[in-house]
């Protein structure tokens, strides 16, 4: 009698333990199916978001601001990381003034992340012409931090002194045309008309900033200047709807290739 009460116990006992080792189980098989869903709607929204991205792919958009035309297009962005993700932005003209660079960054190129990026060059060409007026555009298009790294570099490569003579290899105030299309060492850094800044997604993913407020997003800015020909600049947002701000962008302000003949300057 007790040995087969025994027995019960113990078949009960491996019941109840297969019992719970098939609940696990199943809870097990639950969770992956769960998180497998997860990863398909994730990856379905984001095919979609690629899709809408890829279908206004090339629709150009134009402002025009004191005579001269700006336009844009690209699938660039500050939500979704896309390698193959490009930007491209032409203008006619160099801002003439603080009044008109405002006024196209506020109401059009400073609505994208690609736009942003191409008014760096406009704001040191506006600097080279004017200390004064390119200082309120580098301010008015830069994130804090990285304004007076922007001012000190300028200051040094499109100023003279008895250190650096206008004729010296470090003096370059054709910085600003070496990301314009077209231009090179060897013609003298005129670009082709209009002015055309290409530019691409980076290798370096968006990050959300831990010390800084805000998203960043790196983009390569092409230009025949150096012998990478392309030209890290972070570009950074700090609430959803609010215009961009350059982040950081030192290679814009490294040495370029010396110029082969005279800097006409830009339009």
């Amino acid at each position: 009698m007790k040995k087969n009460m025994y027995r019960i116990i113990m078949a009960a006992v491996l019941l109840m333990s297969m019992n719970t080792v098939a609940h696990a189980q199943l809870n097990g098989l639950i969770n992956r199916g769960k998180q497998a869903l997860k990863n398909e709607a994730k990856k379905e929204v984001k095919e979609q978001g690629m899709n809408a991205l890829t279908k206004t792919a090339g629709k150009e958009s134009s402002f025009t601001a004191n005579g001269h035309t700006y336009t844009m297009k690209g699938t660039l962005n500050i939500k979704t990381y896309i390698p193959a993700a490009t930007g491209m932005v032409t203008f006619t003209n160099v801002p003439s003034n603080y009044e008109e660079f405002e006024k196209v960054y506020t109401e059009f190129l400073g609505q994208t992340p690609y736009g942003t990026a191409a008014m760096m060059p406009m704001a040191m060409a506006i600097y080279g012409r004017n200390r004064a007026e390119g200082e309120k555009c580098i301010r008015l298009i830069n994130y804090p931090s990285n304004v007076n790294s922007v001012l000190s570099q300028l200051k040094e490569k499109f100023g003279t002194s008895q250190y650096a003579p206008e004729n010296d290899s470090y003096h370059q105030p054709y910085l600003p045309a070496a990301v314009l299309e077209g231009a090179t060492p060897e013609n003298g850094y005129s670009p082709k008309s209009p002015y055309t800044v290409n530019m691409r997604a980076s290798v370096n993913k968006h990050q959300d900033m831990q010390m800084y407020e805000g998203r960043v997003m790196y983009i390569y800015m092409m230009g025949k200047g150096w012998d990478t020909e392309q030209r890290s600049v972070e570009i950074i947002q700090v609430r959803e709807g609010e215009l961009f701000k350059v982040f950081n962008c030192p290679a814009l302000y490294t040495q370029c290739k010396n110029i082969r003949g005279t800097w006409e300057g830009l339009k």
